[in-house]
């Protein structure tokens, strides 16, 4: 598609428009979003080189969360009590890829102590028009969205096991504020990128507090449960994150970047390939080990000012004692310990089928000396 044909398509105030249609609904509330979103649909149109049934894809996806924002301001209209939810985030979890962060999230999600966002509602936020509140019709457009996403994209599931019912990352929910790393990780976007680091997110935080009351109310079961919450977009914001929910840590799972950037390099590449038929790993290696570095090095320098809202924890010892490691966790975050909940998590673990998959830090532009030589700080300051 030509950057013409894609800006007309991706046009920010086309597609309020098109979502004020599609909800019926004409509220967004503050428009303090209408920002992110004209830079990002900018920088779709310039740089990302999108196909036409990737174009095609976006164009749906923005209007849908676009439509999202409305709907969540008519929710708090029809349903005031929303905004007296009290909600607490015990934790994000921010390792990089291939720390364990997946596994240790799930192993937290799965005591009865707490609650997480999970994989369906990060996609359905809120009920359908006549919906019961078993959720059904969501469940089930989550159930198709899913195997539609693996046809797609069919290597997935070997780089980053997902379940359609499962604890899943927050950052989705905070796709609909338009300040998210899910943007420069399904498309070509250096622009938006480099933007999204200088900007504050401030709004996108008080935001994902509002979605959270919103899955609360939904859910009374959840009432009184403190949220364990995972993405490695928190990292691109963890002073804003520590400010929002003061009493939250971070989590940070620690593995040698030498294994973590070719790997999301790697997820990277498939996921932007169902959007672009002309996506180059030689760039996309250099853009993500750049972010890294600039995120660990933001994250020391918080670390250091805030060392009580940090919480390590080492790939090595996760790998040894999943379950130790999941204790010691819960523990420093001030939380009950189910290690029965723990075992039953890890013996239905260890039962799925996990797929590999092949790559070398050569195949994206890098090289392990020259990764060393980039995290040398980190390997030496914090990576155990």
């Amino acid at each position: 598609m030509t950057t013409a044909e894609t800006a007309r398509v991706l046009d920010a105030d086309g597609l309020l428009t098109a979502a004020r249609d599609k909800t019926g609904l004409s509220d967004y509330g503050d428009e303090w979003f209408v920002e992110p979103l004209r830079v990002l649909t900018s920088s779709l149109a310039d740089e990302a080189r999108l196909s036409e049934l990737g174009l095609a894809l976006t164009q749906q996806r923005l209007a849908a969360l676009l439509a999202d924002r409305l709907r969540l301001r008519q929710y708090q209209k029809d349903n005031p009590a929303v905004l007296d939810e009290q909600v607490m985030v015990a934790a994000e979890i921010c390792g990089l890829p291939r720390t364990g962060s997946t596994l240790l999230h799930r192993l937290l999600a799965s005591s009865p102590h707490v609650t997480s966002t999970l994989s369906w509602e990060t996609s359905y936020l809120l009920p359908f028009p006549g919906e019961g509140p078993d959720a059904e019709l969501r469940k089930q457009k989550a159930r198709d969205r899913f195997a539609l996403f693996m046809e797609m994209a069919p290597d997935f599931g070997d780089i980053h096991t997902i379940e359609w019912d499962g604890p899943e990352e927050d950052v989705i929910i905070l796709d609909r504020t338009f300040t998210s790393m899910s943007y420069d990780s399904f498309y070509w976007v250096p622009t938006y990128g480099d933007w999204l680091r200088d900007f504050d997110q401030a709004p996108a935080y008080r935001e994902l507090e509002e979605w959270l009351q919103a899955l609360q109310h939904q859910d009374p079961s959840r009432a009184g449960k403190p949220w364990v919450l995972k993405s490695p977009h928190h990292l691109t914001a963890v002073d804003t994150v520590l400010d929002t929910f003061p009493d939250c840590k971070i989590v940070m799972t620690h593995r040698s970047p030498k294994q973590a950037v070719p790997s999301y390099a790697s997820m990277v590449c498939a996921i932007s390939g169902q959007y672009s038929d002309d996506v180059d790993p030689l760039q996309v290696g250099p853009y993500w080990r750049d972010r890294f570095v600039t995120a660990l090095s933001g994250l020391s320098e918080v670390r250091d000012r805030r060392p009580d809202r940090i919480v390590d924890v080492g790939f090595k010892d996760q790998m040894s004692d999943p379950v130790g490691t999941a204790s010691r966790v819960l523990g420093e975050l001030g939380l009950p310990v189910d290690r029965d909940a723990l075992e039953a998590y890890m013996a239905r673990n260890q039962e799925q089928r996990h797929g590999s998959h092949t790559y070398t830090a050569e195949d994206f532009g890098l090289t392990e000396a020259g990764l060393e030589q980039d995290f040398a700080f980190y390997q030496k300051e914090i990576a155990p």
